[in-house]
Parts: C-alpha cells; sequence; structure tokens
C-alpha cells in the first residue's frame, strides 16, 4: 500500500488557535496563546499568563519555557506517515480525548494537522509551534479527563517505583545471604568480563533466502579465531525499526571470548521498514505476521549457519539474545507460544491503556489463530532485554519456559514499560535458572550501539538513550557474557558473576545496577507509592 504525499496529508488551515480554554467543573478559564508566545520567547509573564503563574514554582515556569520552545529534529513526512498508522491512531485518538475543539469535539484531527503542519514550518515541531498550528480558533482542555489520566499515571508511577523497592529490597536480601556463606565479591585477576577476551575474529556477511517464506535477508557473522574446537553460538534479534548493528559491540565482545555470533536483519520491522513508513511506502511500522516470521527468521539463520560452517559450529548450544520486539523474539524460541485468549482480554483496554507496548503486542491479534511452533529446541538459554512479553505471552507461557532466562529492565522505559513487561514477567518464570537485570535511570534505548552512535534511520536524542549509554553496553556485556558462559558453553565457573553482587560491584551513579534471582508475585503485591527500599550503593574500583 502506498500512502498520498504528505502535502495531501495536509488539511488547509485558515484558522489558528488563539485561546485556550481550561474547564474545572462550573468554573471555565481562558489563556491567550499570545501570553505563552510572550513567555517562551522573551521570558515576560503578561497579565494573562500572570494568574496562572502565581500557582507554579520558578523553576516550574522556567521548565515550561523551555519546553515550549523544545524542537523535535523530525521531518513533516516522518509525522505523517507515523500519525496515519494504526498505532498512531491510537495515540491521538488518547490525547483527543484531553485536547479538544472549541466545540467540546475530540481533538484527533485537528491535533493531527497542528503536528504535521508545526513539523513543516521553518520553526520545526515545537508544543508552542503545534498550538499555533492548531486548525480552531480555540483549544480546549478537557480538565476532567486530563486529571483522570493524571491519576492512572500517577497510580502506575507508584507502582513502579514500589517495584522497584521490591526488587532492590530482594537485591539486598540476596546480597546479605550471599556475604554470610561467601567471601565477599572481588575480581579474579584478569577476569574483567567488561574487557574484551584474548581470540580474534573475523566478519562475514551473508545473505539468506529462505524460499519457503519469500524473505530475503543479511547476516552478519562474527566467528572467533578457535583451533580445534567448535565455537558455541549466538544469535541477536533486533527491535522494532533497528538493524544488526545495534549490538554489533556485544557481538565484537562475545566473539572475542568465543563465541560465534550471528546478527540477522528481519526485512520486515527493521530500519528500511521505519524507512518505508517515513516514505510512504508503507502503512505499517511492522506488519503483524513479523510476530511469526521473526522467530522463523532466527530458526532458518541456525539452519543455514550449521549447514554453511560444518564442524565449525556447536549447533548443540546455541544461545539467543533480543532487545524490545527482539526479545520477544528470543522469549518466542526460549519456547513462549502466542497466547490468543490472553491478547483478546488485554487487548481490549488498549485504547485507555498507558502501556504503549499494547500497540505492538496486539497486532498479532489480526493473525491466524493457530499453534506456530516457535520455539526451537536448540536454544539452550536466552536474554530479553527490555522485552513486550506481558499479553502476547502472559502468565501461561512464560511460566512454561525450561531453559535459562535472563531479563533486562529499564526504570525509565516508556515504550516497554519495567513493571508490567519485565518485572511481573519476571515472577512468572518457573525455570530455575532466572534473573532480573534492572537498570535504573535506564530508558528504552540505552542498550542500543546505533542509538549512540546515531547510525539508525531515526536519530535517538540523547535524553531519549538515557544517561552514558557506554555504562549500560558494559553492563550488556559484562552479564550475557557470563550468562552465556555458564548455560551455553558450559563453564561453571561464571555462574559466580550472576548475582547480586557482582551488579552492586559493577553499578555506576550514572546507571545504578540491581540483578536478582528472585521474586514473587506476592512481594509485588500490595506495593505503595513510597518505596522503603534502600538504595543499592554503587561501587567504584
Amino acid at each position: 500500500m502506498v500512502l498520498p504525499s504528505v502535502t495531501a496529508l495536509m488539511p488547509s488551515r485558515v484558522l489558528a488557535a488563539e485561546k485556550i480554554f481550561i474547564s474545572y467543573g462550573p468554573i471555565q478559564l481562558s489563556l491567550p496563546v499570545s501570553a505563552l508566545e510572550e513567555y517562551a520567547r522573551e521570558g515576560k509573564i503578561n497579565q494573562d499568563l500572570g494568574f496562572y503563574a502565581q500557582f507554579f514554582k520558578p523553576e516550574q515556569l522556567e521548565q515550561l519555557r523551555r519546553i515550549l520552545q523544545t524542537r523535535a529534529n523530525v521531518s513533516p513526512v516522518a509525522v505523517a506517515q507515523f500519525l496515519y498508522t494504526p498505532q498512531g491512531e491510537i495515540l491521538l485518538r488518547r490525547i483527543g480525548e484531553i485536547i479538544q475543539t472549541k466545540a467540546f469535539q475530540p481533538g484527533f484531527y485537528a491535533i493531527r494537522a497542528a503536528l504535521i503542519q508545526a513539523a513543516a514550518d521553518p520553526a520545526g515541531l515545537t508544543p508552542l509551534n503545534v498550538l499555533r498550528k492548531f486548525p480552531t480558533y480555540a483549544i480546549r482542555i478537557n480538565s476532567d479527563r486530563g486529571f483522570e489520566i493524571i491519576d492512572e499515571l500517577s497510580n502506575l508511577i507508584g507502582k513502579t517505583q514500589g517495584a522497584i523497592a521490591a526488587v532492590e529490597q530482594a537485591a539486598l536480601a540476596e546480597i546479605s545471604a550471599q556475604s554470610s556463606t561467601q567471601m565477599p565479591f572481588h575480581i579474579p585477576a584478569g577476569r574483567d568480563l567488561q574487557q574484551p577476551g584474548p581470540l580474534s575474529w573475523e566478519m562475514q556477511t551473508l545473505t539468506l533466502n529462505d524460499l519457503s517464506r519469500s524473505r530475503t535477508f543479511p547476516v552478519d557473522v562474527y566467528l572467533p579465531q578457535l583451533s580445534g574446537r567448535a565455537a558455541p553460538v549466538i544469535v541477536i534479534s533486533h527491535g522494532l525499526g533497528s538493524d544488526r548493528l545495534s549490538y554489533a559491540y556485544l557481538a565484537r565482545h562475545l566473539a572475542s571470548h568465543g563465541f560465534a555470533v550471528a546478527l540477522p536483519e528481519h526485512p520486515g520491522s527493521n530500519s528500511q521498514q521505519l524507512q518505508a513508513l517515513i516514505s510512504g511506502l508503507t502503512s505499517d511500522a511492522a506488519p503483524p505476521s513479523e510476530a511469526v516470521d521473526r522467530p522463523l527468521d532466527m530458526k532458518y539463520v541456525l539452519d543455514q549457519l550449521a549447514a554453511t560452517y560444518r564442524g565449525r559450529l556447536d549447533m548443540q548450544n546455541v544461545g539467543v539474545l533480543g532487545q524490545s520486539f527482539g526479545g520477544y523474539t528470543a522469549l518466542a524460541l526460549a519456547g513462549a507460544e502466542i497466547n490468543f485468549e490472553n491478547l483478546e482480554k488485554d487487548c481490549t483496554a488498549i485504547n485507555s491503556s498507558l502501556n504503549l507496548s499494547l500497540l505492538l503486542q496486539c497486532r498479532a491479534l489480526l493473525l491466524p489463530q493457530i499453534d506456530y511452533q516457535l520455539e526451537d529446541d536448540r536454544i539452550k538459554a536466552a536474554i530479553a532485554i527490555n522485552p513486550v512479553d506481558s499479553s502476547i505471552f502472559g502468565k501461561t507461557e512464560m511460566s512454561g519456559i525450561k531453559v535459562p532466562i535472563m531479563l533486562f529492565a529499564s526504570s525509565n522505559d516508556t515504550a516497554a514499560p519495567a513493571l508490567s513487561e519485565q518485572i511481573k514477567p519476571f515472577t512468572w518464570l518457573t525455570t530455575p535458572n532466572k534473573y532480573l537485570v534492572l537498570m535504573k535511570k535506564a530508558t528504552h534505548f540505552s542498550t542500543l550501539g546505533e542509538a549512540f552512535e546515531g547510525t539508525g534511520v531515526v536519530k535517538i536524542p540523547p535524553q531519549v538513550a538515557g544517561p552514558n549509554p557506554v555504562t549500560a553496553f558494559g553492563y550488556v556485556k559484562a552479564l550475557s557474557l557470563a550468562f552465556f558462559k555458564t548455560y551455553v558453553s558450559n563453564e561453571p565457573e561464571y555462574q559466580g558473576y550472576l548475582n547480586a553482587s557482582y551488579a552492586q560491584y559493577m553499578s555506576r551513579d550514572e546507571i545504578p545496577l540491581v540483578l536478582i534471582q528472585s521474586l514473587t508475585e506476592e512481594q509485588l503485591q500490595g506495593v505503595t507509592n513510597t518505596s522503603t527500599a534502600q538504595p543499592i550503593p554503587s561501587s567504584t574500583p
């Protein structure tokens, strides 16, 4: 499907918003847009804005000024194409419940027009410019619905803080238990797992063609220089709109420690698909079939690796790692099947949910509801970084996974929220070897090499990537190496790194790190908005 040009998507504008009306019970307040404009550009608070300014602290007003002027460097074509996708329209409906026209009509179409025209304006896509481009005389803020959503968001934030507190409490208990039975944790000489290994490696790029699915895609293969033995294998699945470069830094690291690493490109949900969306050549960031095709891509990669590198690779000892949609892919290969019954239940609330990952998970309901057999018994262990899994798998499927699992969560992840997508699913796991890694202050994008290096189709701003991604890279390199050494290449001496004490040792203030091996649903139940755990202190070697 080819979408119309961005010009065709932009409705003609004959009006611009001049006032913002705010209804609060029987009281109706108004504010000229020009008052906000004057404050944003000159820092002046006129009489109109002064009435409202008295209710805010100076630092809050200054923050408002910065927000009004913050520009998103995104093209009008990209904005238009996204807002016409099913996911974009769901978000517009949510926003339209709060931002309405003067006649109390949902602001769906007006908001879309304003966003597209603001992005096309030389001044760029800023909140202030969006207000100026709103195609009606006035904007009405539905304060009742706004306060409801604020309450929902506050409740979610409180529960997340409580869950993080529960994770920290569990980590403290595990550290205490370990210190009472073992010597304090220390790094053995020459065993800093964040450092490259002693082996050299070569990278080869293969082009695979799965004729059964008409699917052609490249895969980068990193081969360690070993003599006399076959290399255990790790396959890495990138996230939605990303590519095989996302974790090239990790592939190089693992290869230097003796693993053969394969990074395929998923053609229906990679950066090229995102570029096609931006260019108007498709209307979907990822077709529903990607929920099946991605795991099948990985299985096909393993088949082709076995045929291409016969004797050089140990295809009976394979690990998988994935991020976001790739995290889903890793869990599917590890044994979790799509739970359509759970999706049907959870997706009825998609229009009111604050969990953005449901926009992706619920697309799977458009698939034929059959048994897809996505598990691969060659997989001996799986790592899922910021995975989306709560509804597409649910408790039933997560509890059925038998292989060792490590879940990474980021406290500031707004795309795949830590509580619903990683912390709660961790409590559903029944496999005896399971690990939850929590990176505080990190975001959904903190571990992506392309986000830090700026190689992706959409450049990730530093504030979105989170504080110092290099720190997050180090965590991923060290913990994935210890995990795969333990459960894929069967080197049990590395299991000593998979504990709360080692995470405490590595932890840095810019991204505090917590690792636990046990957490129950009961420990999460009844969490309050107030965190009672003492922060896990970071170490400084």
